[in-house]
């Protein structure tokens, strides 16, 4: 039997994801990946984790294991109200915070209750690509914004709200994935006040401002409109991945939608995940385990960022964030690093096109993110020597 005819319309605008095809190339035996953002598996806190399940199991019982409230598990969203309050400086209520699977649930339940086809929606180029493929299948209109070194360009949002009818914005401000820009502080409050006085919603995804390794922390944007923005973060990158756990603080009217959407998909995210985070949060270990996160991370970036500085030809420039999991790197113009990404593999070094992270046909072949998460310092400078060996070839 053919089941194509089965398959609804909006299929057509699904795809596979880029990074996740990428990445299938990247487990060939030798090869070195700066092309996923996988946390490193040593960031991961191992040596608590007999200590964590056990002080699950002493406080909730079966209750871990149990089926639990779709909003989330109330112990976690308990301790949430004060993480957000003491590291983020937003406050919520634990009735305005949702817990999902990873923060790509909130991404896909937001599609689904805000996007019908057609509705525009304003994006950074570049932007994530985990977003577009969120949204994509409820058929929005994306419309490109402005961005240089310090992220997006307040006037670049403006002008669009000026001109057309923007149904919300999807921003991340702070290391952003693909770029590792950051917007800064005077930035964020014009941001904050435009999309005040133009009354329209920001989705503020932060999945990464915990990883800093220099410089002060920048508060959220949802801290100067809070009506106007659903913020969103996630325990991935800051406990383990395979936990899947995410979280969101929204607006009343959308966080029931997103409860109803919630209920449909899955009921409700990992109770036993849930009570793990919650004792990683409400037992300090997030204070003991963030330190060391960094001191695995910060080397390693610098060895990258010393590495681009020997070894890339001078017509390339390449962000150079404060924290993160990413650089940014952008050849001269005509230069198309997806023809040079399989020349790289064959030299078993793999990195992602930036081409990927853009909505605009045609706009980013110059340009490649790097990962520098999952090598160790010696790797990495072996492997940007590579890279650049290959760029100068092809040059």
């Amino acid at each position: 039997m053919k089941f194509e005819h089965l398959l609804a319309e909006r299929t057509r605008k699904m795809g596979a994801s880029a990074i996740r095809e990428i990445l299938k190339v990247v487990s060939q035996p030798g090869m070195v990946s700066l092309a996923g953002g996988i946390p490193a598996p040593e960031s991961f806190p191992l040596d608590i984790m007999e200590e964590l399940v056990a002080r699950v199991f002493r406080k909730y019982a079966s209750r871990a294991l149990q089926y639990d409230l779709t909003e989330g598990f109330i112990p976690l969203r308990e301790v949430l109200v004060d993480y957000l309050q003491q590291h983020k400086n937003i406050q919520a209520s634990v009735e305005e915070i949702i817990v999902a699977s990873g923060s790509q649930g909130v991404l896909d339940a937001l599609g689904k209750v805000l996007i019908s086809p057609g509705d525009k929606i304003a994006v950074e180029a570049p932007t994530y690509l985990g977003a577009l493929q969120a949204f994509n299948p409820y058929e929005p209109e994306y419309l490109r914004m402005d961005t240089d070194d310090d992220g997006l360009i307040p006037d670049a949002l403006e002008e669009v709200l000026k001109t057309k009818q923007i149904h919300f914005i999807y921003l991340i401000p702070t290391f952003q994935n693909p770029s590792g820009r950051t917007i800064p502080l005077e930035r964020r409050k014009r941001i904050a006040e435009i999309i005040q006085r133009y009354n329209v919603l920001l989705i503020e995804d932060d999945p990464y401002s915990a990883l800093r390794y220099r410089g002060d922390a920048l508060p959220a944007i949802k801290t100067f409109a809070p009506e106007h923005v659903v913020y969103i973060s996630t325990f991935s990158k800051i406990l383990a991945p395979g936990l899947r756990i995410g979280f969101c603080v929204a607006p009343e009217v959308i966080k029931k939608w997103l409860v109803i959407v919630k209920q449909g998909v899955d009921l409700h995210t990992s109770t036993f995940s849930q009570a793990l985070a919650a004792e990683y949060l409400a037992g300090g270990y997030l204070d003991q385990q963030l330190p060391k996160i960094i001191r695995i991370y910060k080397p390693k970036q610098e060895a990258m960022l010393q590495a681009l500085q020997n070894y890339f030809p001078d017509n390339f420039t390449w962000s150079k964030p404060e924290g993160g999991m990413f650089l940014w790197a952008e050849g001269p113009q005509g230069f198309h690093t997806e023809q040079l990404y399989w020349k790289a593999v064959e030299r078993k070094v793999a990195f992602v096109p930036g081409k990927f992270f853009f909505t605009k046909k045609g706009e980013g072949l110059e340009t490649m993110r790097l990962n520098y998460t999952m090598a160790d310092e010696e790797t990495l400078d072996r492997a940007i020597k590579i890279l650049a060996e290959v760029i100068k070839q092809a040059l």
